[in-house]
């Protein structure tokens, strides 16, 4: 393919359009952000309270399930895919990107319990053959895939911070390979993992020394029995639970499909109940129940020991529900409200015998990620980037595969539908 010179301008075209769509990516994360900080601290502060109060939740909820709710009805596109149906490839009709844009910003910095990875992605695809036409390029099947999956390559990277995890997301995503690459890919990954342990060590045995690229950082603690065999366990209660959160999300989904304004409003008052109760019961804020959890999870890593067991507890269930219905009904994406149920799931599962909860963050991690997701490459990827500790990867890989075997055995739930043409009662079968 180099010595082709259609190739080789493909090569030039996605290294130039990459400047365009990471700057209009950068700009609508700070836009995001910007919103869900004058929504969640800066107003709540102006009017007297350090955390917003139990009901805050509810009003902006609503609005974002009307909102997303004229948008998916009246325009192009229908604001993107939902979120219950997973990650899609970039490559949207640029006719849909006013759409998806305003549905995101209309459910994320609102409360939807949501990331904003999907968007951006359709965002990605959508300017990179935006650009395409803009400059008259020939449309191929072949083109459109190459510049929709670098558009989206080129955004994603944004969020997560690091070029391998949107080239190894976008790659699973896309289905390169079919079938047989996960045939080959999983037993490798597994094998991989278990192999780690070999040389990184197991209990009080110190492993095999060989030579490798170690240059001198301080070495992590090493993994003993507990964190091995906790952290398979956890993974496949994890990516049960996960799994049913999922199909969830595709009743949800149906639901919301034979009437979508008034579905969705209900969907969003009920994930803003949702967040309103946990914070009637705990007395902590309703923003760790809202949102996509990036923020509460980095809190959450950084001071576990600050939350009780009836708080893990009251999130992780409040959370789970708000995550069902804005999954069936609101747009974003499902990757960090999974990481975060996650993380606070191995903090709550930390103090068992021989846990430790570092292993115990990550492996929850990664279990849940890849139940949301079925992409295991990837969420092993993320998560080891995420916790930075390169003692952790056995057990992060070990839960990633345990968790996807485990949801892909299991009943899968019924499709997302399409929407009807009109809202309203089916007719009746005749007698």
């Amino acid at each position: 393919m180099l010595v082709q010179p259609a190739y080789r301008k493909a090569l030039v075209f996605c290294a130039v359009i990459g400047v365009p769509v990471s700057l209009a990516a950068f700009w609508f994360l700070v836009l995001l952000h910007e919103l869900e900080h004058l929504m969640w601290e800066q107003w709540p502060e102006d009017l007297g309270w350090s955390d917003p109060p139990w009901w805050w939740p509810l009003p902006p909820m609503l609005l974002a399930g009307v909102l997303v709710g004229l948008i998916v009805r009246w325009l192009p596109g229908r604001g993107g895919h939902i979120p219950a149906s997973g990650l899609h490839a970039g490559g949207v009709a640029t006719s849909a990107l006013p759409g998806i844009v305003l549905a995101a910003l209309a459910s994320l910095p609102l409360g939807a319990v949501l990331g904003p990875e999907s968007p951006l992605i359709a965002l990605g695809g959508g300017l990179a053959l935006l650009f395409r036409d803009l400059v008259r390029a020939p449309a191929t099947p072949q083109g459109t895939a190459l510049l929709g999956a670098a558009g989206a390559a080129a955004a994603i990277s944004a969020i997560f911070g690091s070029p391998l995890v949107a080239a190894v997301l976008l790659m699973e995503v896309a289905g390169v390979g079919g079938p047989q690459l996960f045939a080959v890919m999983l037993p490798a990954l597994l094998a991989s993992g278990v192999g780690a342990i070999v040389f990184t060590g197991f209990d009080d045995w110190t492993g095999l020394q060989t030579g490798s690229l170690r240059i001198g950082l301080p070495a992590p603690s090493t993994l003993d029995t507990g964190d091995v065999v906790w952290s398979v366990l956890m993974a496949l209660v994890i990516g049960f639970g996960v799994h049913w959160v999922i199909v969830g999300g595709r009743y949800a989904a149906r639901a919301v499909s034979a009437h979508i304004l008034r579905a969705t409003a209900l969907c969003g008052l009920g994930a803003g109940c949702c967040a309103a109760l946990y914070a009637v019961l705990t007395d902590r804020s309703p923003a760790e129940v809202a949102l996509s959890g990036q923020t509460t999870l980095a809190q959450l890593a950084a001071h576990p020991h600050a939350w009780s067991v009836g708080s893990l507890v009251a999130v992780l269930v409040f959370k789970s529900i708000a995550y069902t219905l804005c999954l069936g009904s609101l747009r974003g994406g499902p990757v960090f409200p999974s990481l975060f149920l996650g993380g606070a799931m191995g903090a709550l599962l930390a103090p068992l015998p021989g846990f430790g909860v570092v292993p115990a963050m990550a492996a929850g991690m990664a279990a849940a990620s890849a139940a949301a997701l079925r992409l295991p490459v990837s969420c092993v990827v993320l998560v080891v980037l995420l916790v930075g500790n390169s003692g952790t990867v056995p057990v992060i890989v070990l839960a990633a595969v345990v968790s996807f075997v485990t949801v892909e055995l299991l009943p899968q739930g019924p499709d997302i539908p399409p929407f009807r043409a009109a809202a309203g009662r089916a007719p009746r079968p005749a007698s």
